[in-house]
């Protein structure tokens, strides 16, 4: 990887074992980079490596509650910097989201989403962003 994209620089993270290795649990299931300078975290299941790596960078960090992890609040798609979807059923998520200037389009994805562990990152394929 670190040959096709020679002027990226790429940063391995640590996952927590959280449910067992057979759980698929992914960076995306806690952390969400949503603009250049913008990140959503569920900090308990994000490593300090990582969280110090956000504040180097001089991420500003949208909290996501314990009440929310549950309903995947912080597996948020962007479509473009402060642009995003996220699944519905996270108020707070949404609502801080919004303060710190996001535009936050939700889905209602109890059968697609929560029943089949897949948040809105999931369900994409990788597309160019700019």
């Amino acid at each position: 990887l670190e040959k096709a994209l020679p002027d990226v620089e790429l940063i391995s993270v640590q996952l927590p074992h959280y449910l067992g290795p057979s759980a698929c649990l992914h960076l995306m299931s806690t952390v969400s980079i949503v603009a250049e300078d913008l990140a959503v975290v569920y900090r308990p299941l994000t490593s300090v490596f990582f969280l110090q790596e956000l504040e180097r960078k001089g991420f500003q960090v949208v909290d996501v509650p314990e009440e929310e992890f549950g309903t995947m609040a912080p597996n948020v798609l962007a479509l473009e910097p402060r642009v995003c979807v996220m699944l519905e059923g996270n108020p707070v998520t949404k609502q801080r989201l919004e303060a710190v200037g996001c535009s936050v389009f939700t889905y209602k994805g109890k059968h697609i989403s929560l029943l089949a562990e897949g948040g809105p990152t999931c369900l994409t394929r990788p597309i160019l962003r700019g």
